[in-house]
């Protein structure tokens, strides 16, 4: 899937993405995702390889990378990634 849900509004995206999580429970079937979008790749992805001008730039367990990324590539890629200020509500 390259970016499936990039054109659809938060709601349908996350509708998408519960219906791929429950196939996925279901069958054990196995999705190759490609997407720029890191909050569907952490929602989704079980493993998960960086990639940079077509080379592997990171790799494993999708909690290990979001968390302890080897490369400062991917230390860069997750620290661009806006966040909301919970309290300013």
């Amino acid at each position: 899937m390259d970016e499936p849900t990039t054109p659809l509004d938060v709601s349908v995206q996350a509708t998408i993405l519960e219906l791929l999580i429950a196939q996925k429970e279901r069958t054990s079937c196995a999705y190759l995702l490609i997407s720029h979008d890191l909050a569907v790749v952490r929602q989704i992805a079980d493993d998960v390889v960086v990639l940079r001008d077509g080379a592997v730039q990171d790799s494993g367990p999708v909690e290990r990378v979001f968390v302890a990324p080897v490369h400062p590539y991917t230390r860069a890629l997750l620290e661009a990634v806006p966040s909301l200020p919970l309290n300013d509500c």
